[in-house]
């Protein structure tokens, strides 16, 4: 999971839980609020009824059921119970339905004073009222339907708002983390593309210290002390190649005339010919390395545009010049877009050295000297196909296919250092191209250059 999800996910689980927790706190408050104000409005009515028993002289049973079923603040469904000091039942407003009680239950209102209990959907309250004379209990039940209509519909608010802000604050959340991780993921993506070929990039920050500019600081601190060090170690290179190419030349020179001599015995010759391979592949090398150094110092416009048939030819015939026994089977797919597809904006001489590394490296790899060069080209790309057929490479040998001084097992045999294709690479690089291998039948080995339009 990436940061920016985990920060979303975290602060929107935190909102959620806080929120729901409030909802709770926020209704079971109201629940007790209600119920204390329930019980509130029973004991008013309880001890209204009793008053009314007490201190109206002129008062009887039925007068005061007409005073109940008639008062303003009348509560739904009540049903009150008056006991005299006796436990005699004095007043009953209950006419078909019954306050569940006991005796024991009036001993305990006259040591209590008050209790308050649920009886199915009903509360009952009940109350003891001490005059000099005499003593009076009440018992009172009621159902508080328009309290409970007020806690449903707070319920319902509690749920639906629960539901809804929470949905909101995971859409916001998202896309508040987003817009603040922007700067980082800009940062990534500007690092994501650094390479030997552009170690000149830096990122840019602002005048805000906060920390993703701090770390792109330290970051362009970091990139200056690298580019320093790599472009010593290329110059390194680069100068000790050309240096070395001197003496070098000095001494194929001075083994080619004394193996040229009549009077070099022939065994002299057999042995200063093997000097001379060895010499010549050392130069090969050489040579490689300093084409590699000067590919990653040169700043390449390519502005220039060159069709890339006549580059293609150009490095074959270069090639037919070295080794006059390879084959190459050319073929051009026609299609509408091909003319234009041909003209790539590039650096003609490396373009050339890069196909005659995979040419040569096609040939000197066939079973039978003989590569298959086809150009194509689709929407988006021009297609440079080159085949051949003998010993196709492993998944294992694929994967390090590019690397330097990497070669298979079908090397076997056969003269080499394994930076071909490294070269190859570097150039098509430098190029914004791209080079696949593939194995697309039986002992045949395809690489694909991809040259985008």
């Amino acid at each position: 999971m990436t940061l920016k999800n985990r920060i979303s996910l975290l602060v929107s689980l935190l909102f959620t839980i806080l929120f729901g927790l409030a909802s709770t706190v926020i209704f079971i408050l109201y629940s007790n609020y209600r119920k204390e104000e329930f019980r509130d409005r029973l004991e008013i009515k309880a001890l209204s009824n009793i008053k009314l028993l007490v201190n109206v002289k002129q008062i009887d049973n039925q007068l005061l059921k007409i005073i109940d079923q008639n008062s303003i603040n009348k509560l739904y469904d009540e049903k009150t119970l008056v006991f005299d000091s006796n436990y005699k039942l004095i007043y009953s407003s209950i006419d078909d339905a019954k306050i569940n009680w006991s005796v024991a239950d009036l001993k305990y209102l006259k040591k209590n004073k008050t209790f308050f209990k649920q009886q199915g959907d009903y509360e009952v309250y009940g109350v003891f009222y001490d005059t000099n004379d005499k003593d009076f209990y009440a018992l009172i039940s009621a159902t508080d339907d328009y309290g409970k209509k007020k806690l449903l519909f707070l319920r319902y608010t509690l749920i639906i708002s629960y539901i809804f802000f929470t949905c909101v604050c995971w859409i916001a959340t998202s896309f508040a983390v987003r817009k603040i991780m922007n700067p980082l993921n800009a940062f990534h993506q500007k690092i994501k593309n650094i390479n030997e070929n552009n170690l000149d990039t830096r990122v840019e920050t602002k005048s805000s210290k906060n920390e993703i500019d701090l770390i792109a600081n330290e970051f362009n601190f970091m990139m200056d002390r690298i580019e320093v060090s790599y472009q010593k170690q290329k110059e390194f290179t680069a100068h000790a190649s050309h240096e070395l190419r001197t003496p070098l030349s000095r001494i194929t020179s001075q083994i080619e005339n004394v193996a040229a001599d009549r009077k070099t015995s022939p065994d002299s010759k057999s042995f200063l010919k093997t000097i001379l391979s060895d010499v010549n592949q050392l130069t090969e090398l050489i040579n490689s390395l300093l084409i590699l150094s000067k590919i990653d110092t040169q700043n390449h416009e390519n502005n220039e545009v060159h069709r890339m048939d006549e580059i293609l030819f150009a490095a074959i015939e270069n090639l037919n010049k070295s080794f006059p026994e390879f084959v190459i089977l050319f073929e051009i797919e026609e299609s509408e877009n091909l003319d234009t597809a041909l003209e790539i904006k590039g650096n003609k001489n490396l373009l050339e050295i890069a196909l005659g590394n995979v040419l040569k490296n096609a040939c000197v790899y066939s079973d039978n000297k003989q590569a298959k060069v086809k150009i194509s080209s689709d929407d988006k790309n021009l297609i440079i196909s080159i085949s051949n057929t003998g010993t196709t490479l492993s998944e294992e040998e694929q994967k390090n296919l590019f690397q330097p001084f990497m070669r298979g097992k079908n090397s076997k045999g056969t003269t080499g250092f394994g930076l071909g294709l490294r070269i190859v690479q570097r150039i098509l690089t430098l190029h914004k191209a791209t080079i696949n291998y593939s194995v697309s039948d039986i002992n045949t080995n395809l690489f694909q250059l991809f040259f985008n339009l």
